[in-house]
């Protein structure tokens, strides 16, 4: 094989490379920083009209705690939609945050938002 059809495949490969990581898990460490405990954590692809299950399941999230979150719903989506629900307040919404480039970061509940 000549050197230039192998640069060509390694470049086939690397361009074909970022499709791969949107397939992959979303990662991301949420920590509620707001004064209420989360009862359910609800997250959707911000595409869909349909909430996903409960991230939380039976668990609470008390203020001033952190748990680390995975969503693998096979989706190519960045944009999610989350919907948390305090107990003793309103349900929040957030629409639109884009787990891709949160992935391995931190999103941070406040009473603020």
């Amino acid at each position: 094989m000549s050197r230039l059809s192998t640069i060509a495949m390694l470049a086939a490969a690397l361009v074909a490379l970022p499709s791969a990581a949107f397939a992959e898990d979303l990662v991301f460490q949420l920590t509620n920083s707001s004064s209420y405990s989360i009862t359910n954590f609800f997250t959707s692809p911000a595409t869909t009209d349909n909430w996903e299950e409960d991230v939380l399941g039976q668990a609470t999230l008390e203020p001033g705690t952190s748990v680390q979150v995975t969503i693998a719903d096979g989706s190519t989506q960045c944009n999610y939609d989350m919907k948390f629900v305090p107990e003793g307040a309103p349900d929040l919404i957030v629409n639109g945050v884009d787990l891709c480039t949160l992935a391995g970061g931190e999103y941070t509940l406040t009473d603020a938002k």
